[in-house]
Formats: C-alpha cells, structure tokens, sequence
C-alpha cells in the first residue's frame, strides 16, 4: 500500500435514494465551465470560498451542508499549475471531512500528465506523485479529458473516466464545410488518436515526423509523411502551450501545397506570445475545447472555443444515477 493512501476504518455505506441532486461546486479555475455544466445539468452551483493569503497560502470552505451527498469539483490544475493542484486537494479534503458520502473529481486538464514516464535517471515521475496525493485526499472518482498519455489511469486505484472530446470537435470541423480534409498528426506519437479523427471524418491521414531533443518545449520538424497537395489540412493535438509546433507544421503543409490549415486541439494551454505566434502563421483557425479558462493571454480572432459542458454533465448524470458511462467512450 501506497505511503499516501489514506486508510479507510470502513466501507461507506451509499444511502442515497436517487431522489437528491448531485451537488457540483467549482475551483477557482473552472468557474465558467462549472457553471455551464451546471446548467446542462439543471442545478445551482454548490457554494464554497477560497481565500489567498499574503504569504501564498490557500484557505478553502465548503459554505453548504455537503453531508451524506455525493460531491462533484471541477478544477482544471494550470495558471497557476501548482496552485491549483493544491486547491483541488483542498477541496477534496474539505468535502470528506464535512462527510460528503463520496468526492468525485472533475479534472478537465490535468497539468502533470506529461510527466507520465522515468525516461531519464533521477526524475520524479510526477504524475504518479499527483494520482497518490488526489487519492489520499479522499477521492472516489476522477473525471477527466483527452489525458496526454492513457496509461496514467493505471497510476490510481480508484475509477478514472477519461473522456473522449473528439465527438465535439469533429462536429466543429464539419461545420467548417471543408471539401477535400485530410487529417495531420504533430507528431508519430499521436498519429493512433489522429487516426480516429480521420475515420470520423471519412479523410486521410498524414503524419508530421517531429524530433523533441530537451524539456524546453520546443521540437524539429523533419518531414511530413502523406500526400496534403490540393487539400485542407486539419492539424490535430491534445494540447498546445507554444503554438510552436502547430505553426511550424503549418508551414510546411503550406509548402507542400496544403490549400488551408486548420488547428484543432483539446486543451488551449497558451503561454505567452502564443497568440502573436498564432496570428502570424499559415493556420487559418485554431479549435479548442473550454478545458482551460485561466489562459494568461487574450484569445486570438482565430481561436474557436467548443463547450465540453455537456459532456461532463452527461458524465455527472451517469455517474450520479449509476448508469454505464460507457456510451461516452465512443468515437
């Protein structure tokens, strides 16, 4: 058993009619998007305060009766990342000690995903750190979306949903009308998930050839694997936080003879000078999903925002009236 696993005295018992509603309450970094699954869900958001203190602290309270209810937070943990991984924890923490019956958490981006692997010596493989602190928080459940690599579902031992938001940005690239799309992985990492955005839209698939040579979070593009002449290029990632891979690979379908580039990613994580970089390329549009709302830079004219509000609600219901989520799983 993990050193971080908070040992339970007993089983909680689910007494829970199903006549309650679920009660969701937002961190500080989600409030929009909890809001909007709020609505979706036909709910007022649960009522809660975050105070900061001057010398970085953070104080969090539940200010409604939470007991023997099941609990929802949503927080996405970036600007600023550790800040709010730690509210998250805080939170969770919160809920179980005014004895919600269980504490599910609504992770829309979860910021140390990338650190998934020990592929070089002495190196903290930080998201198994992440998935020990949330669980000994005293969480039940992790909802989560389009997670960098899969495998970190395997790093809890309590239930991960991770929840597919291509359905959603394939219908924002339909809408698009475009003639003659085929669809372009950044890189060979991502061309299994790129795959299942071309069979979506009935288009071929090309594949970015990219070398990642440090942590500066700058990568070489060296070739593009595919024919692209003549067509529209639809760019697919999980995330961004430079652009700088999105453009470059724009640019060299656009000398290839690329008709238009269009990006699409989940997670809009821009860093600064993102947008100026953005703004300056060959990408027409860019599509991302309402994941991330702390973003420390205006959004660009080119950014198109999809709402995932629904999808999360769908999975706060499901889970709620313990229904299969399975159908959310679905390309």
């Amino acid at each position: 058993m993990s050193v971080f696993r908070r040992p339970r005295a007993h089983v909680r018992r689910r007494s829970r009619t199903g006549d309650e509603d679920p009660l969701v309450f937002a961190g500080s970094a989600s409030p929009k998007l909890t809001d909007a699954i709020c609505r979706e869900l036909g709910v007022d958001r649960g009522r809660g305060e975050v105070l900061r203190f001057s010398e970085g602290t953070l104080f969090v309270r539940v200010l409604e009766n939470v007991r023997g209810r099941s609990v929802y937070v949503v927080q996405s943990t970036v600007f600023p990342t550790n800040a709010n991984f730690m509210e998250l924890l805080f939170w969770t923490d919160a809920f179980r000690r005014a004895s919600a019956d269980s504490v599910t958490v609504v992770m829309p981006y979860f910021s140390y995903a990338k650190g998934d692997k020990k592929d070089e010596p002495r190196v903290s493989i930080r998201a198994r750190v992440c998935a020990d602190a949330i669980e000994a928080a005293g969480a039940d459940r992790v909802v989560t979306l389009d997670l960098h690599a899969p495998q970190i579902q395997g790093f809890f031992r309590i239930p991960v949903d991770d929840l597919y938001a291509l359905p959603h940005l394939c219908a924002a690239i339909g809408r698009l009308n475009l003639t003659d799309p085929v669809v372009v992985a950044p890189d060979a990492g991502f061309a299994k998930r790129a795959r299942r955005f071309a069979h979506r839209l009935d288009a071929p698939l090309a594949i970015a050839d990219k070398v990642r040579k440090g942590h500066d979070e700058t990568a070489e593009l060296v070739e593009i694997i595919g024919e692209v002449s003549g067509r529209d290029a639809v760019v697919v990632d999980d995330f961004t936080i430079s652009a700088g891979t999105l453009v470059e690979a724009a640019q060299e379908l656009v000398a290839r003879g690329a008709r238009s580039v269009t990006a699409v990613v989940t997670h809009g994580v821009f860093a600064e000078r993102s947008m100026e970089r953005l703004d300056a390329s060959s990408i027409g549009r860019l599509i991302m999903t309402d994941s991330i709302e702390t973003q420390p830079v205006e959004l660009s004219e080119k950014v198109t925002v999809v709402s995932v509000a629904p999808l999360f609600a769908e999975a706060i219901r499901r889970i709620h009236e313990r229904e299969s989520i399975s159908v959310l799983f679905r390309d």
